[in-house]
C-alpha cells in the first residue's frame, strides 16, 4: 500500500540534513512543514530555552477518522551523533550506507521516514484510523534531553511506540533499566610531595581507595556501575588535592539502583575519613526505568501488528535509555519498536532497506489494529 520509492527518497532526503545534538534548527524546520503538509496540527514546543539546543521538541496532532479509537503516540527523535553533519548516503548490495567518514543517521531517521510514510498512506488512502499523537524529540542522543524537559501535560495519548531501536522489525523493547549519575569531587591537601609527604592528603589516593572497594561492571542480572571517568593534574613534585570522579548506575529495579548509589557513597565517604580528606557526591536519577508485560495493550497490539506483517514479536530488555524511559515515567506506557539499523553510532552505519519497508508496515498494522481493536478485545 506504501510507495517504497518515496519511502526510501525520504529516508535518504533526512540523513542528509545535518541535524547532530543541539543543532537542531534545521530538521525541526523541515520535519514541521511535513507534518503540516500531512494533515497534522503541529507546534514547537519551547524547551530551546531550557535547554540550549537550537530548536524545542516537535508534536503533533493528527484528527482521527473514527470515534471511540484510543489515542496512540507514535515517537522519534531528530538528533543525530557525531560526525553527523554533511552525510552523503549511497544504495549498495539492499542497504543504505554512509561513505565512511560520518555515521548514516538511521537512528533515529528512519524511524522518522517510516512514521511520515505511514501517515502520508493514511492521507492518500482514507484510511480509518483514531487519534495519533506525533512527538519528535531533540537531544535524545545526550541524555534523553527533550523528552527529559517536554510538559508532560502535552501528553494527551493512552500508550505509544518509540520507532528507535536495531533489531529485526517486528520486535520490542518492553523494559529498560533506569539510570542514575554519580559524581565525586575529592578534597586533599596540598604537601611538597619529596619534602614533607606525610603533610599531605592524596585526592587520587582517596579516590583509588574508594574505586577498589566498589561493586562495579554486572553487579547482577538487573544491575550495572561504571567508573566513567577519573581526572587529576598536577606537577609530579606536590601531593594532588583534587581529583573528580564520574560514574553511572542503571537497574531495572529501582531499588537495587539505590542501593548500588548507597554503596558507591559509603566507599567514597568511609575512603575520604580514612585518609582525611573530604568529598562532595552528587547524584542525579538521569530517567526511570520501566516494565512492560504481555498484558499490556501496548504490548498486545504490537504482536498482533507484527503477526499482520509476518515478523515475530519478541520482548527485548533494553540496555540503555529512551524516550520511552521518560514517556513511561509520565505515565503513558510505551514500547519501543525495534527498526532494523545496524552499527549505529559508528562510521560503519547501515539500513537494510527492506527493514525500512517493514518498519513502515509495522507502523501502519499498528495504526489499523488500534483503530480496530475494542476494549474488550485489548
Amino acid at each position: 500500500m506504501f510507495n517504497e520509492k518515496r519511502l526510501l527518497n525520504e529516508f535518504l532526503a533526512l540523513v542528509q540534513i545535518d541535524s547532530e545534538t543541539k543543532q537542531e534548527r534545521q530538521i525541526a524546520d523541515y520535519l514541521t512543514r511535513k507534518l503540516s503538509d500531512l494533515g497534522l496540527d503541529v507546534f514547537e514546543d519551547d524547551t530551546a530555552k531550557s535547554t540550549g539546543h537550537t530548536a524545542g521538541n516537535l508534536i503533533g496532532y493528527l484528527k482521527g477518522t473514527k470515534e471511540n479509537v484510543e489515542v496512540i503516540m507514535l515517537n522519534c527523535h531528530m538528533d543525530t551523533v557525531a560526525p553527523g553533519n554533511g552525510v552523503k548516503p549511497a544504495i549498495k548490495d539492499g542497504y543504505v550506507v554512509s561513505d565512511g567518514t560520518t555515521i548514516l543517521g538511521a537512528d533515529d531517521k528512519a524511524g522518522i521516514a517510516a512514521l511520515l510514510e505511514a501517515l502520508q498512506v493514511l492521507k492518500e488512502n482514507k484510511l480509518p484510523h483514531g487519534d495519533i499523537q506525533v512527538i519528535i524529540t531533540i537531544g535524545e542522543e545526550t541524555s534523553l534531553t527533550g523528552a527529559s524537559a517536554l510538559n508532560p501535560n502535552h501528553l494527551k495519548a493512552k500508550y505509544g511506540y518509540a520507532l528507535d531501536t536495531g533489531g529485526k522489525v517486528g520486535s520490542i523493547k518492553a523494559s529498560a533499566p533506569a539510570h542514575a549519575t554519580f559524581d565525586v569531587d575529592v578534597f586533599g591537601k596540598t604537601a611538597h610531595a619529596g619534602v614533607a609527604p606525610e603533610n599531605g592528603v592524596s585526592a587520587i589516593q582517596i579516590a583509588a581507595v574508594a574505586i577498589a572497594k566498589l561493586p562495579l561492571g554486572r553487579i547482577d542480572e538487573e544491575t550495572t556501575a561504571n567508573i566513567g571517568s577519573f581526572e587529576a593534574k598536577g606537577p609530579l613534585n606536590v601531593v594532588t588535592d583534587y581529583t573528580r570522579v564520574r560514574a553511572e548506575a542503571r537497574s531495572f529495579n529501582k531499588d537495587k539502583l539505590e542501593q548500588q548509589l548507597s554503596l558507591m557513597k559509603e566507599a567514597f565517604e568511609t575512603a575520604a575519613n580514612e585518609l582525611n580528606g573530604r568529598v562532595d557526591i552528587k547524584t542525579n536519577l538521569t530517567f526511570p526505568n520501566f516494565n512492560l508485560d504481555e498484558n499490556d495493550p501496548v504490548i498486545k497490539i504490537a504482536k498482533r501488528a507484527a503477526e499482520k506483517i509476518g515478523r515475530s514479536c519478541d520482548l527485548i530488555k533494553a540496555g540503555g535509555g529512551s524516550d520511552a524511559n521518560i514517556f513511561n515515567g509520565y505515565g503513558v506506557p510505551t514500547g519501543i519498536l525495534t527498526c532494523g539499523y545496524e552499527l549505529i553510532h559508528t562510521t560503519e552505519e547501515r539500513m537494510p532497506i527492506k527493514e525500512l519497508n517493514k518498519l513502515t508496515e509495522m507502523t501502519l498494522a499498528i495504526i489499523a489494529e488500534v483503530a480496530s481493536a475494542s476494549d474488550s478485545a485489548l
